[in-house]
């Protein structure tokens, strides 16, 4: 049986700074050193009160283990579009499928624990999901809901919990609920 971790998803998608495709390179030489600009995507996965799902990486994860992230995030697979590769893994991580709406990208350049570096073009999904979960503890160490406000509040004072990227995206999930007229997310600044 696989077991549904990381490592069966060896691959990322280079990309050029337009998203345009350039090639196929394995999961850990993208992350070597300078890094090289590839694709990936993140959700944030919101319940009926807009509390986020977090997740704790798992301590096994080859880089930011035992830091907080959003919701899911990885790199789509050759063949799978990118709405498909992000329902999947959600699957794969949290043991649910929701509907996923894509809210933007960025562009970041990040060092990382281990001598690896975090070079992404992120494309940014958000779903909504109020049932059970069930975390796949090859990939989350632990999860938790937070309000915006909470998150917004603990990555400024303590941004070392978190995987790097998350201070990247959540920008991003904040102006989208803020242009829904979201009352919740005015405290988020």
């Amino acid at each position: 049986m696989k077991s549904n971790n990381s490592s069966d998803w060896p691959f990322a998608i280079l990309v050029d700074e337009h998203d345009n495709y350039l090639g196929i390179e394995g999961k850990l030489r993208v992350h070597q050193r300078e890094g090289l600009l590839h694709r990936a995507f993140s959700i944030f996965v919101v319940d009926e009160r807009d509390r986020i799902l977090l997740q704790r990486r798992a301590k096994s994860k080859y880089h930011c283990p035992g830091l907080w992230a959003n919701t899911c995030c990885s790199h789509p697979q050759p063949g799978m579009t990118l709405l498909e590769c992000a329902q999947s893994r959600l699957q794969i991580e949290f043991g649910f499928s929701t509907s996923l709406q894509r809210i933007g990208r960025v562009q970041y350049h990040l060092a990382l624990d281990n001598g690896l570096t975090e070079r992404e073009l992120d494309h940014i999904f958000i779903g909504r999901h109020s049932g059970p979960v069930a975390p796949n503890p090859y990939e989350i160490e632990e999860y938790k809901l937070v309000d915006p406000a909470v998150l917004a509040q603990d990555l400024a004072n303590n941004p070392a919990h978190y995987a790097p990227w998350v201070e990247k995206i959540f920008p991003i999930f904040v102006g989208h609920l803020k242009t829904q007229n979201r009352v919740i997310l005015a405290r988020c600044g």
